[in-house]
């Protein structure tokens, strides 16, 4: 089969979240099945591009309402990701060197979509799917059925993975503008609560949909930021297709990325000088449990009850745990994550923003990974931990309901809590500390969490199956 993957990231051309993560990762998988798998994405000018050869694929043109604008497509040229990667490129909106966070985006990711589509349709074959990634390439399904320019694109299956339905891209209908010319008739298929939603146009036209894991399907029914009624609706044709991740890329034994390398047979040292390094780095006590946070420091991920979190910890169990955190997001967060550091010097310590180098050396160094998040609709960030025995501590919820089995529980390795307050986090870490305290323990669980296979083979084989009843 050919399957063409639409997306606004691909790690690492340029990513902002786990999006980039997975779209980096399943085409290449679907090519080991014996696929051509494709991806499509905005030119950004960052560094992935000037470090890698392109060749110009094609040219065209084309309009966003009475605006006439150019595009290219550029391709990789030596296949370095494993996969096809085409790069679009719009002069004056998508030539910036951010993905997301300009004053017109709207405009920048609907003439993305209307490239896109022009492009397939100048195709001398079709592909077997279009395969679009959030509300970013949400419009794809609709242009393709219904735009009078690309009608000959309407027989190719489209599928919508959803990573996160908080973000719709909800657009005014005195925008409608933008969308080359469409019937009419088929307003409905873009409107949702009389606005324009790419989302819920996509939950609507797309052939299939899919979310990123079980749970998540499942609570979107419940809590989809004003589409719960439509995912009722639609559900005969959702799925949830949990998450993977690239074993080649999170793999302790060969990451260059970290300071020593380790497999399962000697986690214990391994992590050991792993945790020197960083504990040497950051002003910690390596004899105390490390536990970590990686990741954006906003409300989906309860970032804001990290001070008091953290502050209750040191205060009621003084001396016992050491904490560090990686991230960037709310800038008050931000202060009082920065403003902790001196008052608790020697047991806690924050970078604030994003290195992908130190993000593997905390996996590798740390004992506990702390996720308290509200909305997780997989999580890619237990796997990676449990990828290299560091225990998950999470809220119940989505994915990481899915994938981290409480160390109360048969065959467990991880840390469950059901609410996002600072009093189940507390208690999260009162059990931690006393699991790194049973030497044995904590060797098992870590022993166990290793052999779990989260990797891109079954979830890849699991869509090329979707695909495959649609076409």
């Amino acid at each position: 089969m050919e399957i063409v993957h639409v997306s606004a990231e691909c790690y690492p051309v340029a990513k902002a979240g786990g999006l980039g993560d997975v779209v980096g990762a399943l085409p290449k998988y679907q090519n080991k099945l014996g696929h051509i798998a494709k991806v499509v994405m905005p030119m950004y000018r960052t560094k992935f591009l000037m470090d890698n050869e392109w060749v110009v694929d094609f040219k065209g043109h084309s309009y966003i309402g009475n605006r006439f604008f150019e595009y290219t497509v550029i391709k990789e040229r030596y296949n370095v990701l494993e996969f096809d990667l085409y790069l679009i490129d719009i002069p004056g909106l998508l030539d910036r060197e951010k993905i997301y966070g300009y004053a017109d985006d709207t405009e920048r990711f609907v003439a993305f979509q209307i490239a896109i589509v022009d492009w397939l349709t100048h195709w001398q074959h079709q592909p077997d799917v279009v395969h679009v990634h959030d509300y970013h390439a949400g419009l794809i399904p609709f242009m393709m059925q219904h735009c009078y320019a690309y009608n000959r694109l309407g027989s190719i299956p489209s599928v919508l993975t959803i990573h996160n339905a908080q973000y719709q891209g909800w657009m005014g209908w005195d925008q409608s503008y933008m969308i080359p010319a469409w019937d009419s008739w088929k307003a409905g298929l873009l409107e949702w609560k009389n606005t324009i939603n790419p989302l819920a146009s996509a939950i609507k036209c797309a052939w299939k949909i899919t979310t990123v894991s079980w749970s998540y399907l499942d609570e979107l029914r419940a809590s989809a930021n004003g589409l719960e009624d439509l995912f009722e609706y639609e559900r005969g044709k959702c799925a949830g297709i949990l998450n993977g991740i690239d074993n080649e890329v999170w793999d302790p034994l060969t990451d260059t990325y970290i300071s020593d390398n380790y497999s399962i047979e000697n986690v214990h040292a391994g992590k050991h000088a792993n945790k020197l390094q960083l504990c040497n780095q950051f002003n910690l006590d390596v004899e105390k449990p490390l536990i970590i946070f990686i990741g954006r420091l906003v409300g989906e991920k309860a970032a804001d009850i990290l001070p008091d979190s953290i502050m209750s910890a040191l205060y009621g169990m003084p001396g016992a745990v050491n904490f560090l955190i990686l991230g960037s997001g709310e800038p008050q967060v931000e202060w009082q994550l920065k403003n902790m550091v001196h008052q608790f010097q020697g047991q806690y310590n924050v970078m604030i923003g994003y290195n992908e180098k130190l993000s593997h050396q905390m996996y590798a160094g740390a004992d506990f990974l702390l996720m308290p998040s509200r909305v997780e609709p997989c999580g890619l960030n237990q796997m990676y931990a449990m990828r290299y025995g560091t225990v998950p501590m999470v809220r119940a919820t989505g994915g990481l309901k899915d994938t981290v089995i409480d160390m109360g529980d048969p065959g467990g390795y991880g840390i469950r809590f059901y609410h996002a307050s600072v009093g189940d986090v507390f208690h999260g870490i009162t059990r931690a500390v006393k699991a790194y305290e049973d030497s044995r323990q904590l060797g098992d669980m870590r022993a166990r969490m290793m052999q779990v296979d989260n990797s891109w083979d079954k979830s890849a084989q699991d869509y090329v199956n979707l695909y495959q009843g649609l076409t």
